[in-house]
């Protein structure tokens, strides 16, 4: 069986993909900062879940080679 390329160039976009989130998720908690304790409390648990969604296509793709 030979090494398939996809898990390595998934692993790397995975990657990316969660600094790029992070970043964003970062530049907004000046804003989020000024909310009440318990709307700051839903936001990042809503980005810390979110950022799952776009990861089982890729998984799918890094495992078989289609995305559906």
């Amino acid at each position: 069986m030979t090494p398939s390329w996809r898990k390595p160039a998934g692993m790397l976009i995975i990657l990316a993909l969660i600094a790029i989130w992070c970043i964003a998720v970062v530049s907004l908690s000046g804003i989020v900062g000024q909310w009440h304790w318990a709307l700051q409390l839903a936001f990042y648990i809503v980005t810390g879940i979110v950022w799952i969604t776009p990861m089982k296509p890729l998984l799918r793709w890094m495992e078989t080679g289609r995305w559906r």
